[in-house]
């Protein structure tokens, strides 16, 4: 029922047409490889601030409002979101209406005007104040682990930027970013969903053929180097201490991803995995604990996040530091381990429901050269054995890869016990 065509533009632009024929809508993706790791000294933050400035009009949409009513027109709701490596443009369109969602896009990304500069400031800033308390300290536990993972280099950074940064964004430098970054060569424009290929193919040469630019600059490399567990404590007024527990991981290309994807469903897959059981049916100082997996181009994280009280703080990271060495020591029981395969078996086949996920699977995946079918990743999931996740797991847990950040009320002896926890959790590890 799904076939994935490809085709490539003689301006290097790169086209994913994935057919469901099955469906009544389809969803249309522009990829830009250009996120947050690609913005540079001084303008953290300008690859998100682009993104939303491209809906603020176009040499044929004047405004932002006429922009939207183009979009609606077509049965579309036009969207866009920037991570740390891509930024990624969508909306889902009528089948019939392919190519219109085609030509409204080329005219955002190859046409904008630029106003309301000033105005889209605010907004942003907005935005980033929620990050911030009143006492101008970062608050996003996340942030604040990239940042203890990366120090001094964009992937350490808010996406979204600084206060002073996104202050001083001018035209000039969105122009100069859109010459570097959107370019052909640079990009990727997938279909996912009940479409004729042949009509997207050639929607899109109409629309992008005149597309043209030099090769984009590569963003800098990080530095995979961390010797020693890092923490930090911030105050905040909160109910709650926000806490997350960060360890840096694998690259997008290494071998051990698949284990990773398997071992945070056991530790943080749904009500019957490891950390959901302890922290909140056991002991009840969670309402909720999840986890998270990042891979880049040559390095990664994979993060565990919750909130507790106060008073809660120090066992909850024992428990959680003691449930990941107990995944780097001991073999998951094989019960346990065919349960999360089929669940994740059964989540791959849910998605290829979505035209979302289909796009990001193949479009995205195109765009990164990590593209794999449904088959190759139920086939490689389905070979993970015990060991192998033990043996990712040792690597991925020692100490020297840990990162904790607490954010609320914490107190001075809540934050020694927790300090106490990580010299133990080091100690431990090297008995073993």
């Amino acid at each position: 029922m799904l076939s994935c065509t490809k085709r490539v533009l003689p301006n290097g632009l790169r086209l994913v047409s994935v057919a469901m024929p099955h469906l009544h809508s389809a969803e249309i993706a522009v990829y830009i490889k250009a996120g947050g790791r690609n913005d540079t000294a001084g303008k953290s933050g300008i690859s998100h601030f682009l993104e939303h400035m491209l809906f603020r009009g176009s040499s044929e949409f004047a405004s932002n409002l006429e922009l939207e009513i183009a979009f609606e027109a077509i049965g579309g709701s036009v969207n866009a979101a920037t991570d740390e490596e891509t930024t990624c443009y969508f909306s889902r369109v009528h089948p019939n209406q392919i190519g219109e969602g085609v030509r409204l896009f080329s005219s955002m990304l190859l046409r904008p005007i630029l106003e309301g500069i000033e105005l889209e400031k605010r907004i942003i800033t907005e935005e980033a104040l929620e990050d911030i308390n009143e006492r101008g300290d970062e608050t996003n536990p996340s942030n604040l682990c990239s940042k203890l993972m990366w120090p001094d280099h964009p992937l350490g950074m808010p996406t979204i930027g600084y206060l002073d940064t996104i202050k001083g964004f001018t035209e000039e430098d969105l122009r100069r970013y859109l010459a570097d970054c959107y370019v052909p060569g640079n990009a990727l424009i997938v279909a996912a969903g009940r479409h004729d290929p042949e009509s997207f193919f050639a929607a899109c040469e109409r629309s992008f053929a005149e597309w043209s630019g030099p090769q984009a600059p590569a963003p800098l490399a990080a530095d995979l180097r961390q010797d020693e567990p890092r923490s930090l404590f911030v105050k905040d007024s909160d109910s709650q201490v926000n806490l997350q527990i960060a360890f840096r991981g694998f690259a997008r290309h290494d071998r051990r991803i698949m284990g990773l994807r398997l071992m945070r469903r056991i530790l943080c897959g749904g009500g019957s995995s490891r950390l959901h059981l302890s922290l909140r049916e056991k002991l009840g100082i969670v309402y909720s604990v999840d986890a998270s997996l990042s891979a880049y181009e040559e390095t990664g994280a994979f993060a565990i996040e919750l909130a507790t009280a106060p008073e809660n703080l120090a066992l909850a990271v024992s428990e959680v530091l003691a449930e990941v060495r107990r995944m780097a020591f001991e073999d998951v029981d094989g019960a346990e381990l065919a349960r999360v395969k089929d669940g994740y078996f059964y989540d791959m086949e849910y998605s290829s429901d979505s035209t979302y996920e289909m796009q990001v699977r193949y479009g995205w995946g195109e765009l990164m050269a990590i593209v794999r079918s449904l088959e190759e990743d139920r086939a490689e999931a389905a070979a993970i054995e015990a060991i192998q996740i033990r043996e990712s797991a040792r690597a991925l847990f020692a100490p020297e890869n840990l990162n904790l950040v607490a954010v609320g009320p914490w107190k001075a002896v809540s934050k020694r016990a927790v300090e106490k926890l990580i010299k133990e959790y080091q100690k431990g590890w090297s008995r073993n």
